[in-house]
């Protein structure tokens, strides 16, 4: 076989696998751009620019930590408590990035750590379904391009959420407030009906947190105290060999 038709057939097979990874990234950019609509409303109103929340979701890109990141922004609370906060709600991302790590053995590590920082909820479910195209040649372009598609839709979702934040009608974009609450819900309610103890979880990690604020105590550091304490509890809580996703 010729060179050219060589280099012809590999440069086809790169956008091949680009194009299904930017298919199998559709179904969660139409899920994002809502989301991302309502974070970047909800952060216009807060105070943020539409340079600083963009920013947000180009460097941090998680929505639950963002959500609640914007949440703390709103009621005053300092940085260290929420850096810690969202330390705490996105530590589940490195038991992810080492799965997907060792998943995709068969690729490059220069290219596999670069990946594992676009890593989502969703992302992690959709490259967990797509397993064989780690096998394929040049499979980290369709894992790169699934990513790519989400992360793309949810930095311009945000920027776009910013920009209605200014422009709609102030009893349309307060009535957007409400999204927080669902959001936080939405993740609790799946995660209960899987195992009820989880429940115990939650409702202990909120009675900490008005607890801490009943004695006095700043807003931001009873919401750090309630989210570590709750998230530890889950050791005695939980029997041995139950899973938590989410």
């Amino acid at each position: 076989m010729e060179p050219e038709t060589i280099e012809r057939s590999a440069s086809s097979s790169r956008l091949h696998m680009i194009q299904r990874g930017i298919v199998a990234g559709l179904p969660i950019m139409l899920g994002y751009l809502p989301i991302a609509l309502t974070y970047g409303v909800l952060a216009s109103q807060t105070g943020m620019t539409n340079l600083e929340l963009t920013l947000m979701s180009v460097l941090v890109f998680a929505g639950a930590a963002q959500f609640l990141a914007v949440g703390m922004v709103a009621t005053g609370t300092g940085i260290i408590e929420i850096i810690i906060a969202t330390f705490v709600l996105n530590f589940r991302h490195f038991v992810m990035s080492l799965s997907f790590v060792n998943r995709l053995k068969t690729i490059a590590l220069r290219a596999k750590l670069p990946l594992t920082l676009g890593l989502t909820d969703e992302t992690f479910t959709m490259s967990a379904l797509y397993r064989k195209e780690a096998k394929e040649t040049h499979g980290g372009l369709f894992y790169a391009s699934l990513i790519l598609t989400a992360y793309i839709s949810w930095v311009g979702g945000s920027y776009l959420g910013g920009v209605l934040g200014d422009i709609m009608p102030s009893r349309l974009s307060d009535s957007m407030g409400i999204a927080l609450y669902a959001m936080f819900i939405g993740l609790l309610i799946p995660s209960v009906k899987r195992n009820v103890r989880i429940a115990l979880i939650a409702i202990l990690a909120m009675l900490i947190n008005f607890m801490c604020q009943t004695l006095g105590m700043n807003q931001g550091w009873a919401i750090v105290i309630g989210t570590v304490v709750g998230g530890f509890s889950g050791i005695w809580i939980l029997d041995d060999g139950e899973e938590v996703e989410g």
